[in-house]
């Protein structure tokens, strides 16, 4: 997919998670783990950009989506650390989520497409394609994108209702 598809596919996978946190009253989180999700889409083509590095390699994988998540998770913990353990703790798991869900949405929306992902790389050569349009199709990214805005309003507004 391109840009717009994966800003689609990363509002997708993050509106559970902003209606939990709107739902629960962190109105600014929910808002930063957005802003997260739709500045990180972008982040595992940047292989792209890297000589030696090929692309859809080891940045189209579960491992640098937990990796992402770990950085995140950290990040999070160190900020919340001087608002005792209970900020750390809930602020590690929600970098962690958000971190993971940002790029294991980058990969879903590649799964879409011929070319496919190799999620297990470099363990396993498992190939996972559902085959459903090509990256560069704009009806695909532009309805992916959609999809997306349509799912997190929803989920901004129940969950604005709810807290």
């Amino acid at each position: 997919m391109h840009k717009p598809g994966h800003y689609g596919a990363a509002l997708l996978v993050y509106a559970p998670i902003g209606f939990l946190m709107l739902a629960l009253g962190f109105d600014g989180l929910a808002v930063i783990g957005g802003a997260i999700a739709v500045g990180g889409a972008m982040i595992p083509d940047l292989d792209m950009r890297i000589p030696g590095v090929q692309h859809r390699g080891i940045t189209h994988t579960v491992w640098f989506a937990l990796l992402a998540g770990i950085v995140l998770g950290v990040a999070g913990g160190l900020l919340g650390s001087s608002s005792g353990a209970i900020a750390t703790a809930g602020l590690s798991v929600f970098g962690f989520l958000v971190g993971t869900l940002t790029i294991s949405a980058h990969l879903l929306a590649d799964a879409l497409t011929p070319m496919g992902i190799r999620p297990l790389e470099p363990i396993d050569d498992l190939e996972i394609t559902l085959d459903v349009a090509k990256a560069a199709n704009s009806v695909a990214n532009y309805a992916l994108l959609a999809l997306g805005i349509a799912t997190i309003t929803v989920a901004a507004v129940v969950g604005q209702a709810i807290a």
